[in-house]
């Protein structure tokens, strides 16, 4: 136990545990879009899988989203002491340079990450419990998002909240493949391949559903 709140403690340890927690909300929203990209299949198709999820692979969901929710904790606090950390290590602050090998997306984290804080609260609110749903059928899945969908606002902030998404995959996939080792130094280390490709196809696998509806591809 000392060991690990030494781990814990240090500054390499938060952000392994960044890493980690980052790569674990990674598979689940690869998996969650997966699945979402079923509306386009049609409302039975998408309300099978819905069925499926709360039937035979109940308890495993339920086990996925224990973890992810613990995962989104610590990557939660992780991420405000290290800032915290970073804040103190400087109080005079440094004098204003354009940034150096740095990318909008680095730049903007910390605000990303509250912005998909909050979307991901209403997101539950919305879909998962229906509490903030105008029109919330349990096992109507399909028809959740059509009703959901039909309120502009909420269309639009969902597809904001997937620009934030994008920006924050791409910029934490890289940084936690180089935490972990897994991505080497580089010589151009703005040329980050892998990080981008998994942020623009889930970024708008997610987008695509809210838009469709906006556009009325899906009805």
């Amino acid at each position: 136990m000392n060991t690990l709140l030494t781990f814990w403690r240090s500054t390499i340890g938060k952000k392994v545990v960044m890493g980690v927690t980052g790569l674990i909300g990674l598979g689940f929203v690869i998996g969650h879009m997966a699945g979402n990209l079923q509306a386009f299949s049609g409302a039975e198709k998408l309300d099978a899988y819905g069925a499926l999820l709360h039937g035979p692979l109940h308890e495993i969901v339920l086990l996925s989203r224990v973890v992810l929710i613990i995962a989104v904790i610590l990557h939660v606090v992780a991420a405000y002491q290290l800032t915290m950390i970073s804040r103190a290590a400087r109080p005079i602050g440094y004098v204003k340079r354009a940034p150096q090998v740095s990318t909008l997306a680095s730049r903007t984290l910390r605000w990303g990450g509250v912005l998909l804080l909050a979307f991901i609260i209403f997101h539950i609110l919305h879909f998962t419990i229906g509490s903030v749903h105008p029109d919330y059928v349990s096992g109507k899945v399909y028809q959740n998002l059509a009703t959901g969908f039909a309120v502009k606002w909420v269309a639009f902030f969902y597809l904001v909240a997937m620009i934030a998404l994008g920006m924050h995959l791409y910029h934490g996939a890289w940084s936690s493949m180089r935490t972990l080792g897994v991505s080497k130094q580089s010589a151009h280390p703005l040329k980050r391949y892998l990080p981008v490709v998994l942020a623009v196809v889930v970024s708008t696998g997610f987008a695509a559903i809210p838009l469709a509806f906006l556009l009325g591809v899906l009805r």
